[in-house]
């Protein structure tokens, strides 16, 4: 809902956004309601896009595009970058490297990692989470989750390992039957080329080892060869570059690793867990 509030709080992007079609459109000299014909909008959808009441939609922006882009992808950039300021302020850096990583090493141990959560499980733990947030906020933020998954599938195609402790395989999110739809999406997951999924079992501390006691690790490396650390402790973000630091963090994860299962014993592991015969 357009409202004066937006304008105050209107982020930098959506001001670019605002500023450039409202540019483009004189240009062509086209009044707001001629622009909103083109663009399959009212001329009020258009004045609250102009001036930020309601910031231009990731719909409005497909259409801005091809109407006064004129194939400069402008808008298609921006539609980008206002995505990822919808993300918790925490995470707005890491996503845009997480989406462009040739290769991801992770360590998932609460929950299961948010890149191989079934919308279910993802709904159903920001949901619970605290402090409440509103139904409209949640959905956005499930949304947004599940499209960080078009990075399975992306060109060229990164290369993604992930352990997971054995207790987050456990600890059921939502209801049974949710988590028994995530385990089962993890099977999935698993059986893809670019994938390497390992759980880390519950006796790992057996033998007085134990090398994932201090929470999760994303390793990441960029498209060019930066090797980079990303940690996230109760609501706080990390982005780590120092190589001494990265390394030392590398190494910790060598060590999680050796301790997992391997990918097969894993496999066999999630689908008990499942309740799927192996």
């Amino acid at each position: 809902m357009a409202s004066a509030e937006n304008k105050q709080t209107a982020s930098p992007m959506a001001l670019m956004v605002a500023e450039v079609a409202r540019t483009l459109r004189i240009q062509r000299g086209w009044t707001q309601e001629q622009l909103g014909n083109e663009l399959g909008y009212s001329a009020a959808a258009v004045s609250a896009m102009e001036t930020c009441a309601q910031p231009a939609s990731d719909a409005m922006l497909v259409e801005l595009e091809h109407v006064l882009g004129n194939g400069t992808g402008v808008f298609e950039t921006a539609r980008r970058f206002m995505r990822m300021e919808k993300y918790p302020l925490q995470f707005q850096d890491y996503a845009l490297l997480e989406q462009a990583a040739i290769s991801l090493q992770l360590f998932a141990t609460n929950v299961i990692h948010g890149l191989f959560q079934t919308e279910a499980y993802a709904r159903a733990l920001i949901g619970g989470s605290y402090p409440p947030l509103s139904d409209q906020r949640v959905e956005e933020l499930v949304q947004l989750r599940m499209e960080r998954t078009a990075l399975f599938d992306r060109d060229p195609i990164p290369m993604i390992e992930i352990v997971i402790d054995e207790a987050a395989l456990r600890r059921v999110i939502g209801s049974e039957e949710i988590m028994r739809e995530q385990l089962l999406h993890l099977v999935e997951c698993a059986r893809r080329r670019n994938v390497t999924l390992m759980v880390l079992p519950l006796d790992s501390g057996k033998y007085g080892e134990y090398a994932g006691d201090r929470g999760e690790i994303n390793l990441l490396e960029t498209p060019a060869h930066e090797h980079l650390v990303y940690l996230e402790p109760q609501d706080e973000s990390l982005l780590i570059s120092d190589p001494t630091k990265v390394s030392t963090y590398a190494r910790r994860y060598a060590k999680i690793r050796s301790q997992a299962l391997g990918p097969r014993e894993s496999l066999d592991l999630i689908k008990r867990l499942a309740g799927v015969a192996v």
